[in-house]
């Protein structure tokens, strides 16, 4: 019996169809090695530790501890090369002269890092480049100007001394041992919606706000695994996984906080006219400079307005919270500087009845171990760009163009090449006699001409906190529960800060 046509030429298709699939494997694995090779031979003049052909680096730091970090910065000057699975590798840099021939470039944010925050924060003034970024930076700027800073100053003293009744109601006339993150976080919360927003949520009294932050805290540990494991890097595996859905719900979450926020002010100015809302609020707050950028510019969309509350709300919620939550703890764990500046502020304030904007910068001492607190734990632990150009550093080496170079903002204020005793919290390094560091060895806040829009605003916020809270509380760490720091998109604490809260005297 003779075979049909269709029982001897069926396998030809599945035929073509393999040796087509083979093919483009081929040829994957082959741009692959190429791009290995052209990496390994870029990266040449820079050592790096001992590195897994496959894992990377990913062993050395898999446990996120930064005291992994420190000690290659001490071993490995300037910087080094981390590689991240096989085939990609982020150039580390940590010396002021590196940082400063970096930072005064215009290279664009890494998309590579910054593209997996666009699902929950949009294109912001975070994630932008070029024409774009500048525009919303000229625009949003006017925000943070002193005179708004000023009319902020009561308002976080309001919400700073909500927090503060809640502490006593828990001691009574006993010490408390608490874990502070959470009640900072909600305070924060608390005044970034009432400053920026001019929103009164009552979310340090109501309960059912809990859940934002629970949600900023999940989706920022969701976003570091994702960075830290390659497979997750290709979006149609991480939509795939577990955490990819369960960031797609966390973002559901955040989008609806800033929906609100947008449609309920957009409802107040159909009900009262422009001169009326401003004299409700007593001053022009964010929001009403970005509806009216939005009305003075066809260009800045809906989508623009969306993704900049988006950004403040989620960027600017978390670092402060974290610089506060910083701060507390190292005065804490240190006493003899937060005694002096305790008597620095009792000698400014009185009984802290009230505070001033001019009273902030009379706080000398006070600034001085803020500062101290942000070189010891940056909240923003890096930043890094894309070099759109190649870069020779001061030494005379080179990186290509295409490189993404990440500057270590924790690495910089660690490195004992650059910082005596970087390990020591000694605030008077601070001090206008010491003033002798590099101007690149200090960056917070990043430098250049993407440094960060809302320093002013968060060193205000910094300064009123800690002077309320030192008036009305003594704090000591407890030895039992170390604080361990856990690099997040900003540096959070990885189980709690546990502190003996003491209620003082009025």
């Amino acid at each position: 019996m003779e075979s049909s046509w269709l029982e001897t030429n069926w396998a030809r298709p599945f035929h073509l169809t393999l040796v087509f699939c083979l093919a483009l494997g081929l040829l994957q694995a082959i741009q692959l090695y190429l791009q290995r090779q052209r990496l390994l031979r870029n990266l040449r003049p820079f050592p790096s530790p001992p590195t897994h052909w496959f894992y990377g680096h990913q062993k050395l730091f898999e446990d996120n501890k930064m005291e992994n970090l420190e000690k290659t910065v001490e071993k490995y000057p300037c910087a080094f090369p981390r590689w991240i699975g096989p085939f990609q590798a982020f150039f580390y840099i940590y010396d002021p002269d590196y940082a400063k021939t970096f930072l005064s470039r215009t290279d664009p944010k890494s998309n590579f890092l910054y593209r997996f925050l666009i699902p929950t924060i949009g294109k912001g003034l975070v994630n932008l480049n070029g024409p774009k970024w500048s525009q919303h930076r000229r625009l949003l700027t006017p925000g943070f100007h002193f005179n708004t800073l000023k009319s902020f100053v009561d308002v976080m003293a309001q919400s700073v001394n909500i927090m503060l009744d809640k502490w006593e109601k828990m001691c009574g006339s006993q010490d408390i041992l608490l874990d502070i993150y959470e009640p900072i976080s909600l305070m924060t919360l608390d005044v970034l919606m009432k400053c920026i927003f001019s929103w009164e949520t009552n979310c340090q009294t109501d309960s059912s706000h809990d859940y934002y932050v629970k949600a900023t805290s999940e989706g920022s540990n969701i976003l570091m695994r994702r960075v830290y494991n390659f497979f997750y890097h290709y979006d149609l595996i991480f939509k795939l996984s577990p955490l990819g859905h369960r960031l797609r719900e966390i973002n559901k979450i955040l989008h609806q906080h800033a929906d609100k926020i947008i449609k309920d002010r957009r409802n107040s100015l159909k009900d009262e006219n422009k001169q009326a809302n401003t004299q409700k609020t007593k001053y022009r707050d964010f929001l009403d400079i970005v509806l009216s950028a939005q009305a003075e510019n066809d260009s800045f969309t809906d989508s623009d307005l969306w993704s900049e509350v988006n950004t403040f709300m989620v960027a600017g919620h978390d670092s402060i919270a974290a610089g506060i939550s910083w701060l507390l703890y190292h005065l804490a764990l240190y006493p003899e500087h937060q005694e002096r500046c305790r008597e620095e502020i009792r000698a400014i304030l009185g009984d802290g009845s009230s505070i001033t904007w001019d009273q902030l910068s009379e706080m000398s001492y006070t600034t001085m171990c803020i500062k101290e607190s942000l070189r010891k734990a940056p909240p923003a632990v890096s930043i890094s760009r894309d070099l759109s150009k190649p870069i020779t550093f001061p030494d005379g080496r080179s990186l290509p163009a295409g490189m993404t170079v990440v500057l270590s903002i924790w690495g910089l204020h660690h490195n004992p090449a650059v910082w005596e005793n970087p390990q020591v919290f000694d605030p008077l390094r601070f001090s206008q006699e010491n003033n002798k560091r590099h101007s690149y060895a200090f960056l917070p806040f990043s430098a250049g001409p993407r440094n960060c829009i809302g320093q002013n605003f968060a060193m205000t916020e910094l300064k009123v906190i800690v002077a309320f809270i030192l008036l009305r509380f003594k704090m000591t760490a407890e030895p039992t529960k170390p604080v361990v720091f856990k690099p997040h998109v900003f540096l959070k604490p990885m189980k709690g800060i546990y502190l003996h809260l003491k209620k003082l005297p009025y």
